[in-house]
């Protein structure tokens, strides 16, 4: 007797455990739980973007007159200084000068060398060569780009108009290649478009972001991710998302109670990444809550297709 006595009041005990994790809902299913505690964490709010890696200030350096380049002094990669020599070059006249005394002999070419001395190609900045466009003894016109020059690289993103109100100047950034997607780039934003484009029938604003310290690897027309630092909640009662549930502009959790059914709990939320929520009041740190447990509905055993529907099947005629 008291062996059946214990076994009925085990099972009770069991029950009312069950009870407390598991509810039927209105639509008659029964809704599961897992338990989380309130923890103090950090909530990072940020936004992203794509962009391309550009030069800040492209600059085409052009020859002063035609003629034929003699000598180049720099590579592409190469940093010049402001005024530093590029290249040498002959105009039209010196170079067939030069042309006509090359053929009478060294001497005869060495002098018209001495006294028809080549033009330099100045760097008008400090700057990268991003571009060398000619090989020495090319011949080239004034209108064409001999070099082409870099201040600085910086990546332009693209920001949807939803979030340009949370971007401002000075602004904490990321940089990720996706050519070097483990190294990422500090940065911060340089510049904000005053004028909107519209790409995919999206609105959309242009900002500059400058990287602290351009890496090596960072070339011109990289495709490159942006995230933006838009607020940093450090120390603060932190929650799963997924913990907390919004109605008409008031927000709960789930806790439970002595009944062993769960109960709502009103509280104060503040920041919100989408996958942690920071608890403004309403609950203290190493409070309980109930987290329910999605589960997806099982597969049956015969699959369908819900283009072709299987047609019950008609009975087999038998011979006559």
């Amino acid at each position: 007797m008291k062996q059946v006595l214990f076994v009925a009041l085990l099972a009770a005990a069991v029950a009312a455990g069950v009870y407390g994790w598991t509810r039927t809902d209105p639509a008659g299913e029964q809704l599961q739980f897992r338990v989380v505690r309130v923890a103090r964490g950090d909530v990072r709010i940020t936004a992203l973007a794509t962009g391309v890696a550009e030069p800040q200030n492209r600059l085409e350096v052009k020859p002063p007159i035609a003629g034929r380049i003699e000598e180049i002094v720099v590579e592409e990669g190469d940093r010049v200084a402001k005024g530093s020599v590029l290249a040498w070059m002959s105009s039209v006249e010196r170079a067939a000068l030069l042309d006509v005394a090359r053929a009478k002999g060294a001497d005869e070419l060495a002098h018209w060398e001495e006294i028809y001395r080549p033009a330099p190609l100045i760097a008008p900045l400090g700057a990268t060569v991003i571009a060398r466009n000619v090989e020495p003894g090319q011949s080239i016109s004034a209108e064409e780009p001999v070099f082409v020059l870099s201040d600085r690289l910086i990546v332009t993103a693209q920001v949807d108009e939803t979030d340009i109100g949370r971007i401002r100047i000075g602004q904490e950034a990321s940089i990720t290649l996706d050519a070097y997607p483990d190294t990422p780039i500090l940065a911060r934003v340089d510049h904000i478009a005053y004028e909107a484009k519209t790409v995919n029938n999206v609105t959309i604003y242009e900002v500059d972001v400058l990287p602290a310290a351009a890496p090596a690897v960072m070339r011109s027309g990289m495709t490159a991710n942006v995230t933006f630092r838009i607020e940093d909640r450090e120390n603060v009662l932190v929650l799963p998302a997924e913990a907390v549930e919004r109605r008409e502009g008031a927000a709960t959790v789930r806790m439970s109670s002595p009944t062993g059914a769960p109960r709502a709990q009103s509280v104060d939320v503040g920041a919100d990444n989408g996958q942690e929520v920071e608890i403004l009041a309403g609950l203290s740190e190493g409070d309980e809550v109930l987290v329910p447990i999605v589960q997806l509905p099982e597969r049956g055993r015969e699959s369908r297709n819900p283009f072709f529907p299987s047609a019950p099947r008609r009975p087999r005629e038998g011979r006559s």
